[in-house]
């Protein structure tokens, strides 16, 4: 493990190839031999899973339910929305055939061409098409509104340049797609899914986030208006790391979703639809973790407390699982994840390395010294500062430490965002200080071309229009133009 540690790259030297080993080497996720695509190991899926659990009741609490639709999508429908297709046309995976046969020279199967399709079906970018066509027949009446669903599925984006987590060909989300009787209503939706994952980021990543909308520019393909929060990574690169859309009545239009409504008249649907990823498995990574290793806050930690025996002899372990069978309990009882690590296969110091790599965020280790005196060694992974405590109530205190860390990991990270956040008033300043990473604000009145040349220019884009806009007036860093607008620019993952 103290090898594993020395070949992990630091942040300093190569920010990039510090996260891709840290990835590896934490036993979060690897490459497969699918091209693009990767393995989630069962230590990230276990943070997946408590990702998915906790916005999972989120999204109940506020009257959705879960459903699922089909992998494959009929080409067809990808066409009848022109900015939809026009969006994925690049990234989509077809498939042509349904049946393979022994290829008749012997080099084992080939594809039989007599088994093509008549129409070819496309492995889901994403499911706006394939779920309109299916509301279709279950949207009638004002009385069939709202619609509220969401699904847990896999997507696939073919994606060349690919990164564990942050950008894959396959990959794993939700997606909200919902259905109302009135403009209002679509947008209020759309507007509370963006809080939704505005509270889980803060709360449970200890991630903070800026609320805003894109751009014309940055916009989901197909829709009227899309809604993020943008997280700092502590390289100061920006990261998306959720988006809520308002479709409008775009594919109520494009699949002929009609409903009678109160006034007895035939209407077009208004629609919504919202997603996290496992892109949030990099936000986490990159938000909080330094060169040891992992730091993951204890509210998504697959093992919040670890506890490690210190022993010579049989005797010595017997005396101390005696004495830590009761915290274990006690720990349980409280809901608090906690693993006892007497393994005699690896040594005490390599188990500390390992669960440090890991980011579990509280470490016990009790010795026979500690018997003797009723205390026990406690570290704590945000600030990897020890201290010797009695272990009397040592259960209490880890539940009351948990909550400091996790505010603290929080704290950290917000300081960094708003200490790399900037207000520039002109190009030339712009261009100076793109080049120092962080998110920099500043009065916007420019075009989607200007948008363009920026981006070409400085390789910085427009995060977002903050959504609480300040009710004052400036000029356009770039043209000069008086606005109130008010965004954020960065350079982005």
């Amino acid at each position: 493990m103290a090898k594993e540690l020395k070949e992990l790259t630091s942040r300093e030297e190569n920010y990039s190839q510090w996260y891709n080993d840290l990835v590896v080497k934490a036993d979060l996720a690897e490459n497969s031999a699918v091209r693009g695509c990767m393995v989630i190991k069962p230590y990230g899926y276990a943070i997946w899973e408590k990702i998915q659990r906790k916005l999972d009741d989120m999204f109940k609490e506020t009257g959705h339910v879960n459903a699922y639709f089909p992998l494959l999508i009929p080409k067809s429908f990808l066409s009848r929305e022109a900015d939809h297709v026009e969006g994925f046309a690049k990234e989509c995976a077809v498939v042509t055939h349904y049946r393979l046969k022994n290829d008749p020279n012997g080099a084992g199967v080939v594809v039989d061409p007599a088994a093509r399709l008549e129409e070819e079906l496309i492995v889901r970018p994403t499911s706006e098409t394939i779920i309109w066509n299916t509301y279709k027949g279950w949207i009638h009446s004002y009385r069939d509104l709202p619609i509220l669903c969401n699904q847990w599925a896999n997507v696939m984006r073919w994606e060349m340049r690919t990164r564990l987590f942050l950008r894959t060909a396959e990959f794993l989300w939700q997606e909200g797609h919902t259905a109302h009787a009135t403009r209002e209503e679509a947008v209020e939706e759309a507007v509370k899914m963006l809080n939704v994952y505005a509270d889980f980021s803060e709360k449970y990543m200890a991630v903070p986030v800026v609320k805003g909308v894109k751009s014309a520019n940055e916009r989901f393909a197909g829709a009227v208006e899309t809604y993020c929060i943008e997280a700092m990574m502590q390289d100061g690169k920006a990261l998306q790391a959720g988006t809520s859309h308002f479709l409008g009545q775009n594919f109520a239009k494009a699949f002929d979703v009609q409903f009678v409504n109160k006034e007895n008249k035939m209407e077009y649907v208004w629609a919504t639809s919202w997603g996290v990823s496992t892109r949030l498995m990099g936000a986490l990574i990159m938000a909080h973790s330094d060169n040891n290793g992992l730091v993951l806050p204890p509210e998504l930690a697959p093992i919040q407390v670890v506890i490690i025996p210190i022993y010579k002899n049989q005797e010595q372990l017997d005396a101390i699982s005696e004495k830590v069978q009761p915290i274990l309990a006690e720990l349980k009882k409280m809901g608090i994840s906690v693993k006892y690590d007497n393994a005699d296969n690896k040594k005490p110091g390599w188990k500390f390395s390992e669960y440090e790599l890991k980011g579990v965020p509280v470490r016990l280790a009790i010795g026979a010294r500690d018997l003797e005196n009723g205390t026990v060694e406690l570290m704590r992974r945000d600030t990897l500062t020890k201290e010797t405590l009695p272990l009397e109530g040592i259960a209490q205190h880890i539940q009351d430490l948990l909550e400091q860390i996790q505010q603290n990991i929080f704290e950290k990270a917000r300081n960094f965002r708003d200490s790399v956040t900037r207000d520039v008033a002109d190009y030339d300043t712009f261009k100076e200080e793109i080049e120092k990473g962080g998110f920099l604000r500043c009065y916007w009145d420019g075009t989607p071309e200007d948008e363009d040349r920026i981006k070409e220019e400085t390789k910085a884009t427009i995060r977002c229009i903050l959504l609480h806009q300040a009710d004052t007036e400036g000029k356009c860093m770039l043209t000069g133009r008086p606005t109130k607008q008010l965004v954020l620019f960065a350079r982005s993952y």
